[in-house]
């Protein structure tokens, strides 16, 4: 982002999740809606979030953080946790890695990065927002009395939050003090994450005894470069993975993904999420850091897989033995063929021939339907599917909708339908309603339209008049 000027990022539902710091100063947050933000600062420069893109930039910052501390682990795009025991005898102190980790930084981006060190990873977190452009390294001395002293806004959920300080807890040490019974009965799990991270448990897992090697690889030929076979590739493995610990009843919270090019050269890196990663998180978190790859190779601005992908092996770690109920009429293994069978037909005939759709707002059939790629996550309705819509055509809906309506030859005797050609036969029309008014949108160089449902012995049909010309809109079944 522009450091100079206010910028914002914002998610498919029009949540901000990432600010500058002239946005931050002008009172953005992340968290809030669009319109809220623009109201907040009407100067505030807008740009989709692209987690793809933002990984690809960030990963020059990776590859020097990993020269100083190894096996770091990636959280997000932008965020790093790195355990730096090691690293701080290596280089003689915190003070010093420190700054060698800011001075590596700096050289690649400039100002405008934050370090945090603390005993655990929300600590961590918390410490590096307290960083200033002036001061970008926070220390934190002593983990308990930091924690005790943050805001209950630091957990994460304003919802909690103002039910919190409306209880009159404002800070982390008051939510610590108070039973944790309590707080689960009155919260739930989300309760009880929150009142861990108060308490200093960052990790909630369990190590137990499982299988040591459950990895999975693949090996390509001819090597991969294109993307979208990178994305395919991606949701497979993901789902190969998790099959084999899901079957142990434990699911992974960190894993090591290892590339292979073709010119030799491999590449590794650690993800890390504080819930289970499932089959959809996985596949991102994978697909992200090989287009990242793939990216710095092309653009020729760091190491990367050049010459394609030849070996890909991910690796899980922090397995959880927290199970999952299943519902009385849940059909897991159904389902599991269902994903396996649109996942091999998406491969066959390419990523934008397999849709889904979500119900959205609007007036004629063809636009209460938003489609999407399967495999990918919903995006927010585009039109709100509750708002009245007056003029809206009534149920049913038809059952088939050309995606252009194409002309229909009907006969019209004192504004009356009478009959309709359907190929080469004219059908006479037993029944109609309409019509019912449609404003175009004339900025859009839309013409007004009146729909009328018809109906006929060969079928009901849905016909949309405009500027004299009738078209075909629907059939119904």
């Amino acid at each position: 982002m522009p450091p100079a000027e206010p910028c914002q990022a914002i998610d498919d539902k029009n949540l901000v999740v990432a600010v500058n710091r002239s946005a931050m100063d002008a009172g953005i947050q992340v968290g809030m809606r669009r319109r809220e933000a623009e109201a907040v600062c009407p100067t505030v420069t807008t740009i989709e979030h692209d987690p793809g893109a933002e990984m690809a930039r960030f990963e020059r910052v990776a590859v020097v953080v990993e020269t100083l501390i190894p096996r770091i682990e990636v959280v997000a795009p932008g965020l790093i946790l790195a355990p730096v025991t090691g690293a701080v005898r290596y280089f003689g102190g915190e003070e010093p890695l420190l700054d060698r980790v800011a001075k590596e930084i700096d050289n690649v981006t400039g100002p405008g990065y934050r370090i945090g060190l603390a005993a655990g990873p929300f600590a961590s977190r918390r410490a590096a927002e307290m960083a200033t452009d002036g001061d970008p390294i926070f220390i934190v001395a002593d983990d308990d009395a930091f924690r005790e002293t943050l805001n209950v806004t630091a957990l994460g959920s304003e919802d909690m939050a103002a039910v919190f300080r409306w209880l009159g807890i404002s800070t982390l040490g008051e939510l610590a003090a108070l039973p944790r019974e309590a707080v689960v009965s009155r919260f739930g799990p989300d309760g009880l994450r929150a009142h861990r991270l108060a308490c200093g448990e960052d990790r909630d897992t369990h190590d137990r005894v499982i299988a040591d090697d459950l990895s999975i690889e693949e090996k390509f030929d001819p090597p991969l470069e294109n993307l979208e076979q990178v994305a395919f590739v991606a949701r497979s493995i993901a789902h190969q993975l998790l099959a084999a610990p899901v079957l142990e009843g434990a699911t992974p919270h960190r894993i090591e993904v290892e590339a292979e090019a073709a010119d030799g050269a491999i590449r590794t890196r650690t993800w890390r999420s504080a819930d289970p990663f499932n089959e959809q998180m996985l596949g991102e978190r994978v697909r992200w850091q090989l287009q990242a790859w793939l990216d710095t190779a092309r653009m020729r601005s760091g190491p990367g897989i050049r010459g394609g992908l030849v070996r890909l092996r991910i690796m899980p770690a922090d397995l959880s033995d927290q199970g999952r109920q299943l519902a009385l009429d849940e059909d897991a293994l159904s389902a599991a063929e269902a994903q396996r069978a649109f996942a091999q037909t998406q491969a066959i005939v390419g990523n934008d021939d397999v849709l889904q759709a979500i119900p959205q707002g609007g007036r004629d059939p063809g636009e209460k339907a938003l489609w999407y790629r399967w495999g990918e996550t919903p995006p927010a309705p585009q039109r709100d599917p509750n708002a009245p819509w007056p003029g809206q055509i009534p149920a049913p809906m038809p059952a088939l909708v050309p995606p252009d309506p194409y002309p229909l030859d009907v006969e019209w005797e004192n504004g009356i339908p009478t009959r309709i050609r359907l190929g080469s036969r004219w059908v006479e029309v037993l029944s109609w309603a309409g019509p019912w008014r449609k404003v175009g949108r004339w900025w859009d160089g839309e013409h007004p339209a009146d729909r009328y449902q018809l109906v006929t012995s060969a079928g009901a049909f849905l016909c949309a008049v405009i500027e004299g010309r009738t078209y075909m809109a629907g059939v119904y079944d």
